[in-house]
């Protein structure tokens, strides 16, 4: 019985006789692709990245299309009431402080010819009466933004000084400067 390959398709050859005969392969060094860890971090980073601008979009667009209360502000009172931020206390609102200039006439003029501007200071109000009189805190914490120079021959009504304060004590000085006598305090 003969092994050679037979013509026909029909005729089976015995199995291994249709390969080709082995040969000998040479030693080559492993092929190792460069960066193949730094561009794994890197796209892990880049991921990473993407999920937290997703998240903080999603965050944002929570915030713009969340219910309103009656008075304007976002949220239910009842919420920021079970809140665990809020469990201690009421939700306090913090305005802006709006300040003005509040030109201030000191009783005794060698006192402001002490401070500069940046100093603070507390305006009390002293009022005159027979009987000793009586002195109040009209301004605590004023800062002093300016201090003009005294005009000649006006020593003696007091000096001028320029107090940054807020609206509502603005107020509180111009009232009281017409009643009674301001002094200053140092800090």
């Amino acid at each position: 019985m003969s092994f050679a390959p037979s013509p026909s398709p029909l005729v089976p050859c015995p199995p291994g006789t249709d390969a080709p005969p082995t040969c000998e392969v040479a030693h080559f060094a492993p092929v190792r692709v460069r960066g193949g860890r730094h561009r794994l971090r890197r796209f892990l980073r880049s991921r990473r990245r993407a999920v937290a601008l997703g998240l903080a979009v999603t965050a944002a667009a929570l915030v713009a299309a969340g219910p309103r209360g009656g008075d304007g502000m976002r949220g239910d009172d009842g919420a920021r009431r079970h809140h665990p931020a809020t469990a201690l206390g009421p939700v306090r609102e913090h305005r802006a402080v709006e300040t003005v200039s509040a030109p201030v006439r000191i009783a005794d003029g060698a006192t402001v010819r002490l401070l500069r501007p940046g100093d603070r200071v507390d305006v009390i109000a002293a009022e005159e009466s027979a009987l000793g009189g009586d002195a109040r805190m009209v301004a605590r914490g004023a800062r002093v933004t300016k201090v003009p120079e005294p005009l000649d021959g006006m020593s003696e009504g007091g000096a001028l000084v320029v107090l940054s304060v807020p609206r509502s004590t603005a107020a509180r000085l111009a009232g009281a400067s017409a009643t009674a006598r301001l002094a200053v305090t140092l800090w």
